[in-house]
């Protein structure tokens, strides 16, 4: 069945541009519709979620989309938006890249070929490897005019006096390579919707233009918005760079931390955008939270939302223990479960101390631990009174004078987490 795509998109702020035509065209029967995915590297991040999140509202309209990941068009560099030129791929890293990008994908669509509506994922280098450049030239670049290609916001922007570089060729015709794939899919899949964000829309009426003039044919574009936060930094970035979907690049816990810790006004937008609540739902909670804004609600919400689907339920169940350390909620066995890369997420910043395993052989007493050795308290009589005074535990374990710490106290083989008090944390490194 389909639903309204343009009305869903509409109430959770998902609608900046549509062309005229968009929303009857779409109600007509199951369309066609693809997004273009940038595939410079192997995983995707929380700045590209808008887009598969419209692909999958597209599906769930009873739609079909293509993902398009920009093989040819990731070997040129896209100037929209950009001060300057972007690094180009080789062929090997593309189909990593690729394949990197389907699996995350198909946590969002539904791939399977059995449905009408099934996902598919394509790549522009497979239809424009072998287009020579006489051929592309002669069959595309004559139905444009330089003028119509000047006109574009993201061409001006580049030639303009404030940006010092200027702009290539290859970055010049990078509308019309963008454009032909809307051409292509049209005529292979009869694709008549293109999205993206914003600041594609000059790079996608290139599309239809080309669909009107060669295809005697009718495309639509419709776009979203540019993501920003309520403070003006930029969304999807933190100190330590992007916020990727992949583990190994952004942890867990740190994923779902980024989310957690967004604002209130953050957190009212992002939850229409990032999570697949009803509005029925999100009205409940948005009046849960404002009756009560201390409990974050709508943080808790999203963030438990948005980790479960990027990730799993598990990871999201091991990201809240790990983020109940810090509050001291936990146990010692809680901090023994954490991986290691999540361990040196939770304590980032914490003060640290090394010694050799050689060192560490005999153990080590808790005046060494607490002063000596490590310098985490002052001194050796700051150390026996917080000790005398049961404000100091190791791994989360209240301990006193003559404890000692051994090889079994070991997180990960390596780390033993000092504590005086609720809040001041030290991390010792054996290693």
């Amino acid at each position: 069945m389909v639903t309204n795509f343009v009305d869903e998109l509409k109430w959770r702020g998902m609608l900046h541009d549509v062309m005229p035509g968009t929303e009857d065209h779409l109600a007509s029967a199951m369309q066609s519709a693809y997004l273009g995915i940038d595939p410079t590297a192997d995983s995707l991040h929380i700045g590209h979620l808008v887009g598969v999140m419209m692909l999958r509202h597209f599906q769930l309209a009873g739609h079909k989309p293509y993902a398009l990941i920009g093989g040819a068009t990731g070997m040129i560099g896209d100037p929209s938006g950009k001060s300057a030129e972007r690094n180009l791929l080789d062929e090997p890293t593309l189909r990593h890249n690729q394949k990197a990008l389907k699996e995350q994908l198909s946590r969002f669509l539904d791939f399977d070929s059995a449905l009408e509506n099934a996902a598919v994922l394509v790549n522009n280098y497979d239809w424009m490897k072998d287009f020579s450049f006489l051929d592309f030239i002669r069959d595309v670049g004559k139905h444009i005019t330089v003028n119509y290609m000047m006109a574009k916001d993201s061409v001006k922007k580049r030639l303009s006096a404030e940006a010092k570089e200027g702009m290539s060729f290859t970055e010049f015709t990078y509308q019309l390579v963008q454009g032909y794939d809307f051409l292509y899919l049209y005529q292979k899949y009869h694709c008549t919707l293109q999205m993206g964000g914003s600041d594609q829309w000059g790079n996608i009426t290139t599309g239809t233009e080309l669909i009107r003039r060669i295809g005697n044919g009718k495309g639509y574009a419709l776009t979203c918005p540019l993501i920003t936060k309520a403070d003006g930094t930029k969304f999807g970035k933190t100190e330590s760079g992007n916020v990727w979907l992949d583990s190994e690049r952004t942890s867990p816990y740190r994923f779902y931390q980024y989310w957690l810790n967004t604002s209130d006004e953050d957190a009212e937008k992002y939850i229409k955008i990032f999570t697949f609540l009803s509005k029925e739902e999100i009205e409940n909670l948005v009046e849960e939270h404002q009756k009560a804004p201390h409990l974050r609600a709508l943080q808790k919400r999203l963030a438990e939302d948005i980790t479960t689907m990027v990730h799993s339920e598990e990871e999201l169940v091991n990201a809240q223990k790990a983020s109940d350390i810090l509050f001291g909620k936990s146990t010692s066995e809680d901090l023994k479960k954490l991986d290691e890369k999540t361990f040196l997420d939770v304590f980032d910043g914490v003060p640290q101390a090394s010694m050799t395993k050689t060192e560490f052989e005999n153990g080590l007493d808790m005046i060494g631990a607490l002063a000596d050795k490590t310098g985490f308290l002052s001194s050796n009589s700051e150390a026996r009174r917080e000790l005398k005074q049961n404000s100091i535990s190791v791994n989360k374990e209240k301990v006193g004078q003559g404890y000692t710490i051994t090889a079994s106290d070991l997180i990960n083989d390596k780390y033993v987490l000092l504590q005086r008090g609720k809040k001041k944390y030290f991390v010792l490194v054996v290693d």
